[in-house]
C-alpha cells in the first residue's frame, strides 16, 4: 500500500502521523511511505531520518495525497480538501460532530475516513484518543496557571498558594482521562481540587486512587454551579464519544464567576463544555467573557508536540500495520474496535452520535463496506 504522510498546516501545529520508528515499521512491512519535506522537522525527526527509514521525502503535498492512505494528526483543512480523492482511506483525528463544513466535504469526496477518537479496544475504552487526553489533562492546568497570571486578564491567584495565603480553587468537570490528569497535575501544583462526574463508580475509583487530598462531588446542575461560580479555576472533561459534548456551563453561571478566573475548555474538539465555548489557536489562544479568560485551544496537546507525537503513534502504529497488511475491508471486519472508528465510508455517514448530532442518515458500516 501506497502511504502518505503530510506536514500539518492546523495553526501552530508540529506533530506529524508518523514518526521515523513508525515509518521504518510500514516499510519493513513492505509499504511504501511519501513524507512530506519537513513533516517533521521542528520536533526533531528530519527528512535525513525518514529516509534512512525507508521513506521517499516528496516537496508536492499533492504528491502525498495521491496515496492510497494518508495518515495524519489533525482533520483535513479547507485547502487539502480539493486533493482527497474517492476511496481513500484518511487516518487522524476528525471530530466532525461540530464541524459540518468538514463533514459535508468528506463526504462529497466519499473518502473512507477513521477517526482515531472514536477507536475501541475489548475493554470499551479509546486507546488512540487516551494518550492525547492524558496529554492534554495535564496541559490543561500549566494553561489554566498561566490564564490565571494577570497579564493575561487573570485573578493573580497562584495555584499553589503561598504560606499564609490559601491555594486556588479548581473545578474539574469529568472524570475521565482528561479530568483524571488534570486533577493530579492541579493536586501536585498544591492546589485545592474538586473534581466533578455523575458516574458514583468513577468517584469511588478517583477517591480510592487520591484520598482525601482530592474532593469528589456528584454533578449536577446545582453542584456544578455552586463549583464553577466559586472557582479561580475551571477545566472542562467531560466527553461523550463522537457526539457533541454537553454544555453544562451556561452563560448564566459564567456571569456569577469571580472575574479574572479562568474556564479551560478541553472538550472544545467536539463543540466545547461551556455555552460560551468558540474554538482557539496556539497563536490566539485566549479570549474574555464577562470578565471570565477562555481558554478554548482546539488542538492544546500540539504546544507539546514532541511527546505528543511520540505518545500518539505509539498508540497507532499497530492500527496502521492492521490496515496497511490487511487492507480497509478485513481490517474492519476482524476488528469490531477499529469498525467503531469508520466515521465516513464513500459517502455515507457510518458513526450514529455523528449523524444524529448533524442530521445526516445513519448507516451501519457493516451494511456498506
Amino acid at each position: 500500500m501506497t502511504i502518505g504522510i503530510p506536514k500539518e498546516i492546523k495553526d501552530k501545529e508540529y506533530r506529524v502521523g508518523a514518526t521515523p520508528e513508525m515509518v521504518h515499521a510500514l516499510v519493513q512491512a513492505g509499504h511504501h511511505l511519501m513524507v512530506e519535506t519537513k513533516a517533521g522537522e521542528a520536533i526533531g525527526f528530519s527528512d535525513e531520518m525518514y529516509i534512512t527509514s525507508g521513506a521517499r521525502i516528496v516537496s508536492s503535498r499533492e504528491e502525498v495525497y495521491s496515496a492510497e492512505m494518508v495518515i495524519k494528526v489533525k482533520e483535513p483543512q479547507e485547502s487539502e480538501f480539493p486533493l482527497l480523492k474517492e476511496g481513500q482511506i484518511l487516518f487522524c483525528y476528525f471530530h466532525l460532530a461540530p464541524d459540518p463544513i468538514q463533514t459535508k466535504n468528506l463526504i462529497d469526496k466519499k473518502v473512507i475516513a477513521i477517526a482515531y477518537e472514536t477507536v475501541t479496544d475489548r475493554q470499551g475504552r479509546l486507546p488512540l484518543l487516551i494518550p492525547m487526553s492524558e496529554i492534554a489533562g495535564r496541559i490543561a492546568v500549566q494553561a489554566g496557571a498561566n490564564a490565571l497570571h494577570m497579564i493575561n486578564g487573570g485573578r493573580g491567584t497562584l495555584l499553589g498558594g503561598v504560606p499564609g495565603v490559601l491555594p486556588a480553587q479548581v473545578t474539574v468537570l469529568g472524570g475521565g482521562v482528561v479530568g483524571t490528569q488534570a486533577a493530579r497535575m492541579a493536586l501536585g501544583l498544591g492546589a485545592d481540587v474538586t473534581i466533578l462526574d455523575n458516574n458514583l463508580s468513577r468517584l469511588r475509583e478517583l477517591d480510592n486512587l487520591y484520598g482525601p487530598r482530592l474532593k469528589t462531588v456528584f454533578a449536577s446542575p446545582s453542584s456544578i454551579e455552586q463549583h464553577v461560580t466559586t472557582s479561580d479555576l475551571v477545566i472542562g472533561a467531560v466527553l461523550i464519544p463522537g457526539k457533541l459534548a454537553p454544555q453544562l456551563i451556561t452563560h448564566a453561571m459564567v456571569k456569577k464567576m469571580l472575574k479574572g478566573s479562568v474556564i479551560v475548555d478541553v472538550a472544545i474538539d467536539q463543540g466545547g463544555c461551556c455555552e460560551t465555548s468558540r474554538a482557539t489557536t496556539h497563536s490566539h489562544p485566549i479570549y474574555h467573557v464577562e470578565g471570565v479568560v477562555h481558554y478554548c485551544v482546539a488542538n492544546m496537546p500540539g504546544a507539546c508536540a514532541r511527546t505528543s507525537t511520540i505518545a500518539l503513534t505509539n498508540a497507532t502504529m499497530p492500527y496502521a500495520l492492521k490496515i496497511a497488511n490487511k487492507g480497509y475491508k478485513e481490517a474492519l471486519q476482524e476488528d469490531p474496535g477499529l469498525m467503531a472508528g469508520l466515521n465516513l465510508f464513500k459517502g455515507h455517514v457510518t458513526n450514529e452520535p455523528v449523524a444524529t448530532d448533524l442530521g445526516y442518515r445513519y448507516v451501519t458500516p457493516e451494511s456498506v463496506i
